[in-house]
C-alpha cells in the first residue's frame, strides 16, 4: 500500500475514532466563557508574543527584547529559542511574520493595555516532545525545528493556527465596536500567515522529512491530530490530507485551508487553547511552551483556582 493510501486510511480512522478519544480523555468545557473584551483580547497576547519570540529568533537569531523590549512588561525571555537554518525565501517570510507579530503587540497594547509577557520554552527539547506525541513514537533523531527550512515551516505549524481559531472564537464574544475591528484585524493577518505556512508544506505533502520515513502530510496530520485531542472538543483542526468526508464540500481530499463543512474557520476557546499550549490537555495544569502557564486575568483564574 503506498504513502497516499495509508495516509488516506489513517485519516478515516480520525474521522471513526476522534469522538472516542476525546471522551476517553475526559470531557472538557466547550462553552464560550464569560469575560470581558479587555480580558479577551488581553488572552490572545500570549500568542502574539509566542508567534513573535519564535518567528524573530528564527530568523533573526535575536527576539522582542531587540526590537520593542517595553512590550514584555518585565517578562522573561525565552528558554531555548535560536536561529533557524532557513532557506532566503524561507527565512524573509518568517522574517516578516515576526515583525507582524510586533506590530500585533503594539495594537492590542494600545487599544486595551499589555500583560506581562510569560515564560515560553521554544527549546528543541519541547517541540521533540510535541512532535513525539503527535506520531505516537519516538523520533530518532529527535526532531528539531531549528535543524532546516521544512522542519521549522512544520514546527511553524504548530503555532499560528492555534491563534487563528483563538480569534475566530473571540470576535463573537466582543461587544465594543473598537475591539471587535481590532480582533479582526489581527485575525486577517493570522489567518494569512497560517495559510501561507500550510500552502509552503502542501507543495512537499507527500516528500519524506529526512531522515524519517515519514511525510510532511503525515507530520501535520498527526499534529492536528493532537491539538484535537488535548482541546477535547471534537476535530477542529485538519491536516493538508484529508479523506473526503472532511475536504471541501466532501469533494477533495487537498486540504491547504483548514475548515468545517461549510468551509469556515473552526473557533476554539480560552480553555481549549490553554490545553493545547500546555500540551498537558488541562488549562489548569502548565506545561509545553508554557511551563509557568499563561498571563492576564483568564488565564490565571484557571490556574489560580487550582
Amino acid at each position: 500500500m503506498g504513502n497516499r493510501e495509508s495516509l488516506f486510511f489513517a485519516l478515516v480512522g480520525l474521522v471513526v475514532l476522534a469522538p472516542a478519544i476525546v471522551v476517553a480523555v475526559g470531557s472538557g468545557r466547550c462553552e464560550p466563557i464569560e469575560a470581558n473584551d479587555k480580558d479577551l483580547v488581553q488572552f490572545a497576547m500570549n500568542l502574539e508574543f509566542l508567534e513573535a519570540e519564535f518567528f524573530l529568533f528564527a530568523a533573526l537569531g535575536k527576539g522582542l527584547d531587540a526590537i520593542e523590549p517595553d512590550f514584555a512588561k518585565g517578562g522573561p525571555p525565552p528558554i531555548g529559542a535560536q536561529k533557524a537554518n532557513l532557506d532566503p525565501v524561507t527565512c524573509s517570510i518568517i522574517e516578516e511574520f515576526g515583525y507582524e507579530e510586533v506590530g500585533h503587540l503594539r495594537a492590542i497594547i494600545k487599544t486595551v493595555g499589555g500583560i506581562p509577557r510569560p515564560l515560553y520554552d521554544l527549546s528543541p527539547e519541547t517541540f521533540a516532545k510535541v512532535f513525539d506525541e503527535a506520531l505516537d513514537c519516538k523520533l530518532d533523531p529527535p526532531f528539531n525545528p531549528y535543524l532546516s527550512s521544512v522542519n521549522y515551516l512544520l514546527a511553524s505549524y504548530v503555532i499560528p493556527y492555534v491563534g487563528l481559531v483563538a480569534y475566530v472564537g473571540t470576535i463573537p464574544n466582543l461587544e465594543d465596536y473598537t475591539n471587535k475591528r481590532l480582533v479582526a484585524g489581527l485575525l486577517g493577518v493570522e489567518a494569512g500567515q497560517d495559510a501561507v505556512i500550510r500552502g509552503l508544506l502542501y507543495e512537499k505533502a507527500y516528500e519524506k522529512v529526512e531522515p524519517y520515513d515519514i511525510t510532511v502530510a503525515e507530520f501535520t496530520n498527526g499534529i492536528s491530530f493532537l491539538r484535537n485531542k488535548l482541546a477535547m472538543c471534537g476535530i477542529k483542526d485538519e491536516g493538508l490530507i484529508v479523506p473526503p468526508e472532511l475536504g471541501a464540500e466532501k469533494r477533495t481530499e487537498s486540504n491547504v485551508l483548514s475548515a468545517d463543512e461549510n468551509s469556515l474557520s473552526y473557533d476554539r476557546t480560552p480553555p481549549e487553547i490553554l490545553r493545547i499550549v500546555y500540551g498537558t490537555g488541562s488549562e489548569y495544569k502548565p506545561g509545553g511552551f508554557m511551563p509557568d502557564g499563561a498571563n492576564g486575568r483568564i488565564a490565571r483564574s484557571f490556574l489560580e483556582s487550582h
